[in-house]
């Protein structure tokens, strides 16, 4: 879980960031057209402010895997992660021009929905170890 964390954390919180500041440039290397409208662009930024705070709730909950809250991060991450696949994936499939990060962005996010998959049935729950037998 710790590595997950982390690779979220590097992932997201540099992409959130790259959001906030120029919203225009993300949006045209995933979608081939920049954003134009003023709301369009807040709300890039808006979504920047998003994935930042994700990456540094990652980056902070690395050294905590054993906890309630981090297995509640690695399920939002899921969510997070399967519908940016959707999501994208739907543009990719029906509209032109797509940009070139759009792809690989939609391969990244796939991989990301299987480890925090995997994580949550494999990871311990964090409940304490029976003392003794169990009837």
């Amino acid at each position: 879980m710790t590595r997950l964390l982390v690779v979220t954390a590097i992932i997201e919180a540099p992409t959130g960031l790259a959001l906030l500041v120029v919203p225009s440039i993300v949006v045209r290397l995933l979608l081939g057209s920049p954003l134009e409208a003023s709301p369009a662009i807040t709300l890039g930024r808006v979504a920047g402010a998003a994935l930042l705070t994700l990456g540094v709730a990652c980056w902070l909950a690395r050294n905590d895997t054993q906890g309630t809250a981090a297995r509640g991060l690695v399920a939002a991450m899921m969510l997070y992660n399967i519908s940016t696949v959707v999501i994208l994936g739907a543009v990719g499939v029906g509209s032109q021009p797509i940009g070139m990060a759009l792809w690989p962005a939609v391969v990244l996010h796939a991989v990301m929905t299987g480890c925090c998959i995997l994580i949550l049935l494999t990871e311990k729950r964090g409940e304490p170890a029976p003392l003794g037998p169990t009837p």
